[in-house]
């Protein structure tokens, strides 16, 4: 069985806005969500700019006791998923739970194991949270949110690194393609920038030491020198087609293919041969031609090597036409939130594909001529997209591409 997946519904928590809606405007208006870093003291750090997530306060969307449960990235999950619940107009009351299932990328609330350890050194072990384990096990993020809303079908956790989150899409993509279920609930969610995570990936040079926040990330622009470490959550509901018509659901767009590849190169510096593989994968998945795709959502992290790479894994895929496809990178103004990057990036996607506004990739000031392509530099474009391309690329070479297209 190979029934098509489409897209009823969308719920996203970012710096940009805590809803779907927020989010993609204050793209299209290409707004920055970053600034300096507020969770902890950055005064001992190089690094000191963040895309955080302000202005979230999870007792809007769930019991207080669910909230005392859970850490921040399962929170925003859970809100995230009501919203694209609503959006959806999915009614579980009227759903078979059996065949509604929830699949979630994420790292799970890692920055805790640091916080418990200093306790257990300071205080010792009869004061270590009992829910510690819960709280940071990436495995309870799908399982709170089935147990919030009642979704009994396939639940589980994916971790493929940054491409974490278009591989949950992807995944959850198959189970309904297969008959496994005929409703998933799938996206990514992290919250893990802490001084652990700042302070070693800071160290290797991965992330931006540029002071000024708003001009930090700058995806494919030739002074480019790191990434900004994001946070957030995408959430979306897929169905068969069938499932969909049935209940009458708003569809937002088709899921129509997905690709997949491992570089199997190096720990950290990517393999444009393999990425194209992905991409071509994808493109061949949804029965289409290279010709068709019309806009690419990039990986565009904003560091020296994977966009000089993507850029040249576009060209082989596309040839001569990589130069009329307009590409550009949501990062530039919501950093890089690692396992959700890639579902926050496929609802910006459907955004995009629902309402023909292309986002800009801001800060783009002095081209790289390794990086020549059209990257919408700076201003949002409105353009009729049928067919989206959505990047993700995994630091050591974990690659997942996703084709969303009009209906």
């Amino acid at each position: 069985m190979n029934r098509r997946v489409v897209i009823t519904g969308a719920g996203a928590i970012t710096p940009l806005g805590l809803t779907a809606n927020d989010f993609y405007r204050g793209l299209i208006e290409g707004k920055s969500g970053i600034g300096p870093i507020t969770i902890f003291d950055t005064s001992n750090f190089q690094v000191k700019v963040a895309a955080e997530v302000h202005g979230f306060e999870p007792t809007d969307y769930m019991h207080i006791k669910r909230v005392d449960r859970t850490g921040r990235c399962t929170q925003f999950a859970i809100a995230a998923t009501r919203m694209a619940l609503e959006a959806a107009s999915l009614d579980m009351t009227k759903e078979n739970p059996q065949r509604v299932g929830t699949m979630i990328a994420t790292s799970g609330m890692t920055p805790l194991v640091v916080d418990e350890g200093e306790k257990l050194k300071r205080r010792g072990p009869k004061k270590i949270d009992p829910l510690f384990v819960s709280k940071i096990a990436p495995s309870m993020v799908p399982a709170q949110v089935a147990l919030e809303f009642g979704f009994k079908g396939p639940n589980s956790v994916v971790n493929a690194a940054c491409a974490s989150g278009t591989d949950a899409l992807a995944k959850a993509m198959n189970h309904i393609r297969l008959g496994h279920a005929d409703v998933m609930i799938a996206g990514g969610t992290e919250a893990t920038i802490s001084p652990i995570a700042i302070a070693s990936m800071s160290i290797v040079g991965a992330l931006s030491r540029n002071p000024d926040p708003q001009k930090a990330s700058r995806p494919f622009d030739l002074n480019r020198d790191g990434f900004v470490f994001g946070e957030g959550c995408g959430m979306m509901i897929l169905e068969s087609y069938e499932h969909a018509q049935t209940r009458g659901a708003p569809i937002l767009a088709e899921l129509a293919g997905a690709g997949w590849s491992f570089d199997a190169f190096s720990e950290t510096a990517p393999d444009p041969e393999q990425q194209s593989t992905a991409i071509k994968m994808a493109i061949d998945d949804a029965g289409i031609s290279p010709d068709q795709v019309d806009y690419i959502n990039a990986h565009g992290t904003s560091t020296q090597l994977n966009d000089s790479a993507e850029t040249e894994s576009i060209k082989k895929v596309f040839g001569q036409k990589a130069y009329s496809i307009p590409i550009s990178a949501n990062k530039s103004m919501i950093g890089h939130s690692a396992c959700a990057a890639g579902s926050v990036e496929a609802v910006a996607s459907v955004m995009t594909v629902k309402n023909g506004i292309i986002p800009p990739t801001i800060n783009y000031e002095t081209p790289d001529p390794n990086c020549d392509l059209d990257y919408v530099p700076n201003q949002a474009r409105k353009q009729q997209v049928n067919v989206c391309l959505s990047n993700s690329f995994g630091m050591g070479g974990q690659n997942c591409c996703l084709l969303i297209r009009s209906i």
